[in-house]
């Protein structure tokens, strides 16, 4: 039975790995790693918690011991990495934990991988999920590519674009087998509401203002969640080592016309006037180094792999946004407590 250990597996796109992964392939024994910070969370997984070939691990990449300890107990045959700090507005706020997060945890999990392998890669595989926010901001037009040169402008993109330097340099210098993937805004179920689909779901839900920065015109690629994790099935399986896939939604939307779209579904769900939701819209000032507009050109994936998304914009969203309505209990859940000092706090 193939060991495969998954980090950030109860956080929002780690969640939907580790359930795919568990039901899919019952010859493997997946191995769940997540530090349970305010991001992950176990009611994500809870109905594969006792699936006889999954096991939940409670632990910290960003510690070493504990890391190589982990490898050496369990000898994993794969790791898929997801673990990591990814709100831009938390990485101006406090820089350092991104650093310590997605730049050390990565090098620990590089170096317990490496010297497990090291006697025989045959295998093996390491597989780093990054971000299409690695290579900055496009102008109106072009699209990111696998060679596109890295710009990152905020902590969080930096600290992303480093750990993605680190996955490269040691299939460089060590021959580590290695896939590395960047992929676009994810949207979907369980995802934690201080990103700004489930963010205006609940505060609409809940007759909040809706805090769109700027003028609203930026411009981002949105990718189901669902479709994400095939992506990832695919990239595991069959990619090629050494190789960069960018996976992306071939949905472009500016971000005030994808609040109004979100309105008006919402109007339609809860029974209100048309026009109620989009009263909430609220502009506030912009956040420091504000990329433009992200766009992923995903051909590599598909002519390869034969990877493509399984549905439109408006039909995910419409399943995004009953998949929040029928668990407004979850919602509640993870907006109590210290979410709402942070919320408070940035945007008041």
């Amino acid at each position: 039975m193939k060991k495969i250990l998954i980090t950030g597996g109860a956080g929002f796109i780690g969640s939907h790995v580790v359930r795919r992964f568990v039901n899919k392939y019952p010859e493997y024994h997946i191995f769940n790693l997540d530090a349970l910070t305010y991001a992950g969370n176990l009611e994500n997984i809870k109905d594969i918690e006792d699936k006889s070939n999954y096991t939940f691990v409670k632990g910290d990449i960003v510690d070493e011991v504990f890391v190589n300890e982990l490898f050496t107990t369990h000898n994993f045959d794969g790791v898929l990495h997801l673990a990591a700090e990814s709100h831009v507005d938390r990485s101006i706020e406090d820089p350092l934990a991104f650093v310590k997060t997605n730049v050390i945890g990565t090098m620990n999990l590089l170096n317990a991988a490496k010297n497990q392998w090291k006697a025989n890669f045959d295998g093996k595989r390491f597989y780093h999920i990054s971000t299409d926010e690695v290579y900055g901001s496009l102008g109106t037009e072009g699209l990111f590519t696998e060679t596109t040169p890295y710009d990152p402008n905020s902590p969080y993109s930096a600290s992303k674009a480093s750990s993605d330097h680190f996955v490269r340099a040691y299939g460089e210098t060590y021959g580590l087998p290695y896939v590395l993937t960047n992929c676009s805004n994810n949207y979907g179920s369980y995802h934690f509401p201080e990103k700004l689909i489930p963010l205006f779901i609940n505060n609409i839900i809940n007759n909040k203002p809706l805090p769109v920065y700027g003028d609203g015109n930026y411009t981002r690629d949105w990718l189901f969640v669902e479709d994400h994790a095939i992506a990832i099935d695919l990239v595991f399986h069959e990619g090629r080592n050494h190789e960069t896939y960018n996976i992306g939604g071939f949905n472009e939307w500016k971000n005030i016309d994808l609040v109004k779209l979100l309105c008006q579904i919402m109007d339609q769900k809860l029974e209100r006037e048309p026009g109620t939701s989009q009263n909430l819209i609220t502009y506030v000032k912009d956040r420091p180094g504000h990329d433009l507009r992200y766009a992923i050109d995903a051909s590599k994936i598909n002519k390869e792999l034969g990877w493509k998304p399984s549905v439109t914009f408006e039909e995910g969203l419409e399943k995004t946004i009953n998949w929040y309505l029928n668990n407004e209990e979850w919602l509640q859940n993870v907006t109590s407590g210290s979410y709402k000092d942070y919320y408070k706090k940035q945007y008041s």
